[in-house]
């Protein structure tokens, strides 16, 4: 991810930390919408698992950084778009993760000791395959299915009631089932049924699918439920939401209930009583799996009785009687053919393998990331080895890790298969895109491209950003229409500022746009009312737009809540190229806002062809202030608070929200412009410097007191 996710989490600073947080959220938010709305993962599940549990730690270590749109707090992705929304009465929760031995004997251990339960206690739980596919909510009253939803975010899913009358594995009619029952499942396409679907697609000259769980999930999500009705989807029943009646005592016996009603169940559920008996037939699952005809990705442990599953009840997102044991990532080998090198919006150089095609877990890989020098050089950023040392070339017989759906990895090289005159790759040292020096600065896994936008593959990667749905959002004008614009002899969108003039450009050409392919009068005409209605735009989208490094929405947010307007923005940015100036201090307290991203602002604004760019897209748009609350009667408006140590009776967002709502400024640091320093359990060093400088300091309680009835 970046150099930062290599230091251990009790190494990052203060700084570095919040920078991560909000890296990571950004990177989590992103790999949330591909896989649950757009069904397009871009970030395997391994790497997911891993960055979210590095989320946490970093949340654990330094509690008063969580974010507001922490990932630990989030279930799915938003909901896509052309279907009506189904609130769901129960949510639908995410699974916490076990990926070793040892995990499922914690598990077991902490049940244990929340239900004060000791070893020799007889403690039973179920094991079932996970299923890799769509989930799905059937709701049944008196017998009949009334509507379907998707998981959603897990409080708000998509109405597919439609489709999912489609599915032959559905019911449509219960008998003997509770007046009021929603059942839970999966919904999946085996890999018969995936595979002829594909020669399918192919022949007809339609769009092939990356694998199963990609195909059900976009077949389950068509607006023309007739299309749903010639895919092959399936669907396993293994839960349920709200019923107006037990379906039984424990969830093997409900399970078997489901199944007596007319569901399809997993026949490899199993009751266990253990972690020992756990591991074993989640260890007799991962023997059988390449057999099963359809995907899974671990084992799901329920703790059997379901009275002991109330009494367990919820986390935020998951529930504390289940986990899902996942597999390890899927392996193969093949040939690397070639390595090419991609420069992307921040000018950074990412290696590319190309590979010879091989299938892994179900999906041919062609390519594969290769990180960055030090990973094809055989060793870590610190300059340790990895792989024992060996590096990586063209024409080396090499292991491919694949964890989840996309974005494999190469995991080993077998040396006793390298080519004779296999030449050690020689990462470049100039972009390969304009040119440019590529420097890679001290302590950075990353080598960058210095020519910023007079590089062609920045300026399309910025430009790419830049019309993106949380920036400007222009409808008609997407990722491929600007790259089509960009190579445009006649009408280019070199930067941003391009776009605003575009309907002002040669008429002769602007006619011949119409009669393109893709285009038409009314396409156009459409693109240049969408583009007016953006030239009036909010300041946390400009900001947010603009695509600087470390700057992600949320820090975009931040910025433009502190300074209100442009105006007052840009000139802090300039300003506070002097590191000892007062608008330095300024930008650095704001909480959120460290020193990597105060300089990577500073520096865009003092760089004469960024900042030129950057004054030309101003001059075309009228930037709206942020909107300022009427503040009268609020005990800290226009006041600067600091909040250190543990709160007891609110989250550090909580606190930190309220303050902001009443008009105070939230920093993360103690200088002599803070006003009120609120200290709980545990202050440390912010509550010494306070007292240093004569900085007011109070408690929790007395916090809650200031602001009551505010």
């Amino acid at each position: 991810m970046t150099k930062l996710e290599e230091k251990p989490v009790e190494a990052l600073s203060t700084d570095e930390a919040q920078l991560e947080l909000e890296q990571l959220a950004q990177v989590l938010a992103d790999a949330n919408r591909a896989y649950h709305t757009d069904d397009s993962p871009d970030l395997s599940d391994a790497d997911y698992d891993r960055l979210k549990r590095r989320n946490l730690a970093i949340e654990e270590r330094f509690p008063e950084l969580k974010l507001d749109n922490s990932v630990s707090e989030q279930v799915g992705g938003p909901l896509a778009e052309g279907f009506s929304k189904i609130t769901h009465a129960q949510r639908m929760l995410s699974l916490g993760n076990a990926f070793s031995d040892e995990d499922v004997s914690d598990f077991d251990a902490r049940i244990r000791k929340y239900l004060g339960l000791d070893d020799t206690a007889a403690l039973s739980f179920t094991a079932e395959p996970k299923i890799d596919g769509l989930s799905l909510s059937l709701r049944y009253e008196i017998g009949q299915l009334i509507y379907a939803a998707t998981r959603g975010d897990g409080e708000v899913g998509e109405n597919v009631t439609a489709n999912a009358r489609m599915i032959a594995s559905i019911p449509q009619h219960l008998s003997g089932a509770p007046e009021i029952l929603e059942v839970r499942g999966e919904v999946y396409m085996s890999h018969a049924d995936f595979e002829a679907l594909n020669k399918a697609q192919a022949k007809s000259g339609q769009k092939t699918f990356a694998n199963p769980r990609n195909a059900a999930a976009g077949s389950l999500r068509q607006l023309d439920s007739e299309i749903t009705r010639s895919r092959p989807l399936k669907f396993f029943a293994y839960a349920w939401g709200v019923t107006s009646a037990p379906l039984a005592e424990t969830q093997f016996d409900a399970i078997a209930r489901l199944k007596v009603l007319g569901f399809e169940t997993n026949d490899l559920t199993k009751r266990c009583n253990g972690p020992t008996e756990l591991v074993a037939h989640y260890t007799e699952i991962a023997e059988r799996r390449a057999a099963l005809g359809y995907d899974i990705d671990g084992v799901v442990y329920k703790v059997d009785d379901l009275a002991l599953q109330a009494r367990l009840g919820f986390r935020s997102t998951t529930p504390r009687w289940a986990i899902a044991h996942k597999f390890p990532a899927e392996l193969a080998w093949t040939r690397l053919e070639a390595i090419e090198i991609q420069v992307g919006r921040t000018g950074a150089l990412s290696p590319v393998a190309r590979l010879q095609p091989v299938t892994v877990g179900g999906v041919v890989v062609s390519n594969a990331t290769l990180h960055n020098e030090d990973y094809i050089a055989g060793r870590d950023a610190k300059g340790n080895p990895i792989r024992d040392g060996k590096d990586i070339r063209a024409g080396d017989m090499v292991q491919i890790y694949r964890a989840g759906d996309v974005i494999p990895k190469v995991a080993d090289v077998d040396l006793s298969k390298r080519p004779e005159g296999a030449e050690p790759f020689l990462f470049p040292k100039v972009c390969p895109e304009c040119g440019s020096e590529a420097v890679r600065e001290e302590g950075d896994a990353v080598r960058r491209c210095t020519g910023g936008l007079i590089c062609p593959a920045q300026a399309v990667e910025k430009l790419k950003h830049f019309v993106s749905r949380a920036a400007f959002d222009i409808e008609g004008l997407g990722a491929k229409q600007v790259e089509a614009f960009y190579k445009d002899e006649q009408l280019p969108i070199k930067e941003p500022s391009d776009i605003f003039t575009l309907q002002t450009r040669d008429a002769e050409q602007l006619a011949k746009l119409k009669n393109r392919d893709g285009w038409g009068e009314k396409s156009v005409t459409n693109l240049f009312a969408a583009i007016d209605e953006k030239r009036s735009i909010s300041l946390n989208r400009v900001i947010f737009a603009l695509g600087l490094r470390h700057v992600g929405e949320s820090a975009a947010n931040l910025l433009a809540n502190h300074y209100l307007g442009w105006a007052q923005f840009e000139a802090a940015m300039v300003e506070a190229a002097d590191e000892n100036s007062p608008a330095w201090e300024e930008l650095i307290g704001i909480d959120g806002v460290g020193a990597v991203m105060a300089r990577s602002l500073t520096s865009s604004f003092a760089q004469d062809q960024e900042r030129a760019a950057i004054d030309r897209l101003i001059a075309q748009l009228n930037v709206k202030d942020m909107p300022k609350r009427d503040m009268s009667g609020s005990p800290v408006a226009g006041k600067t608070l600091v909040f250190t140590g543990t709160l007891e009776k609110m989250t550090r967002a909580e606190a930190k929200a309220r303050a902001e709502a009443l008009g105070a400024k939230v920093s993360g640091s103690v200088s002599a412009k803070t006003d009120l320093l609120i200290a709980g359990p545990g202050a440390g060093s912010k509550a010494k410097k306070a007292a240093d400088l004569g900085v007011d300091t109070i408690d929790e309680d007395a916090w809650i007191e200031l602001i009551e009835g505010a």
